[in-house]
Parts: C-alpha cells; sequence; structure tokens
C-alpha cells in the first residue's frame, strides 16, 4: 500500500527553488489564469474547515496561507487540469483533515505525513528530488529506524514543501494513463486516481470529492 487506510477521523487517534519561495503573484494557466486568491476560495469549498486555525491543531495551515504553495507545486509539476487539480485538492484535505495534520499521530506509523500523508518511503524520494534537501537527506536510511523515518519527514512538512507532495505523487508516481483518467474530471477518473494511491472510494472520500467537482465546476 502507498499510504495508509487510515481515514482522516482515524488520523485523530524536480522541487528547488521554485517550490521553496512562493510567489504570491504566481498564476496557472487553468482556465482564466488561477491566481492563489482564487485557488484560495476553491480550498474553501473543497476543505471548509481549513478558513481557519485553532491553538488546538498547532499544524493547522489555512487556505489563504496554503494556496501559494499548492500553486506553485501545481506549476512545477504541470497539474493544470482543472480535474488534476481538483483530484490533488480532494485527496489531501480528506488525509489531513482539513489542512490540520501534517503527522499521522498514529504511533505505528512513523515517517507517514505531510498534506498527502504519504508513508515513509514516498517521502524519502519526494525529499530526495528536492535539490535543497539533498544533503539532509544522505544522512538517513529510511529502512533503518523509526527515527530516521521520522527525520526524512521532518524535513518535508515545511509549508513550501509540505503542499508539492500531492502534485509530486500524482505526476511522479501514477500513470499517465491516470493522469489523463483524472483530468476528465468525472467519478471513474477519480476512483482510478485512488488505485494510484492504494486506496479505494468512501462515502468520506466521495464527499470531498463532490465539492471539488463544484469548486471546479466539473459537476455533469
Amino acid at each position: 500500500m502507498k499510504y495508509s487506510t487510515t481515514t482522516a477521523a482515524c488520523v485523530l487517534s524536480v522541487a528547488g527553488s521554485a517550490l521553496a519561495v512562493p510567489l504570491l503573484s504566481l498564476k496557472l494557466d487553468v482556465g482564466n489564469n488561477m491566481t492563489a486568491a482564487d485557488l484560495a476560495e476553491k480550498i474553501a469549498v473543497v476543505a471548509p474547515m481549513s478558513t481557519s486555525c485553532s491553538s488546538q491543531f498547532p499544524e493547522c495551515v489555512n487556505n489563504t496561507a496554503m494556496a501559494p504553495h499548492f500553486l506553485n507545486a501545481f506549476n512545477l509539476y504541470e497539474i493544470t487540469e482543472p480535474g488534476q487539480i481538483a483530484g490533488v485538492l480532494a485527496l489531501t484535505a480528506f488525509e489531513s483533515g482539513d489542512y490540520k495534520y501534517k503527522h499521522n499521530t498514529n504511533p505505528d506509523h512513523h515517517g507517514q505525513g505531510t498534506s498527502n500523508q504519504q508513508m515513509a518511503e514516498w517521502n524519502y524520494k519526494y525529499a530526495k528530488s528536492i535539490p535543497e534537501l539533498k544533503s539532509e537527506v544522505a544522512k538517513q536510511d529510511p529502512g533503518t529506524s523509526d527515527a530516521q523515518k521520522d527525520a526524512i519527514l521532518n524535513l518535508v512538512v515545511p509549508d513550501e514543501y509540505n503542499f508539492g507532495t500531492g502534485p509530486w505523487f500524482l505526476k511522479n508516481q501514477c500513470s499517465p494513463a491516470v493522469l489523463t483518467a483524472l483530468a476528465r474530471g468525472d467519478d471513474a477518473g477519480f476512483q482510478e486516481y485512488m488505485g494510484c494511491v492504494g486506496t479505494t472510494m468512501t462515502e468520506e472520500r466521495q464527499a470531498y470529492w463532490n465539492r471539488a467537482k463544484s469548486a471546479f465546476g466539473l459537476n455533469k
């Protein structure tokens, strides 16, 4: 499994400088050139609880703060089709509990986290792809100990990397066929995407996907 089968409810119990330095004026070539403000509005539809954070959730990031990071990552990994963007947002919002968590709090899941709630092996591959992190990643062996898995995760949870994991995974770990299917923006395409990440559809995942379709005008 590429992901834990743990749901968001249960969680309660090549990048580089383009990704590391968010550009607030950057636009995404989707339709009418989506801006960070546009994307923040769409994130709020997909993940309604992301519009505010409280001290109860110290890892929480609100929709306006995360939007530039997502925008940079979508550009960097060439995820520009509305259906693809909607799919990544639906998945990451669900996995992170509306972006309140960067670490899986289950003590048996060392190294799992980011907005994508990736397992340790994928966070290791992601970290290796980021030039600024290569020297630190080289010090760790992800298969050696839980502590090293956690150390790798801690490299990629800062916001400039945290919101790049979903776009990175879709682009680099899913097949071109999945990218094409997800671009259609329909339920069948999203199910193929869930197959790529190693999970299955549930009512909760469908609810996030339904909101994402609405946000991007994909309801047909």
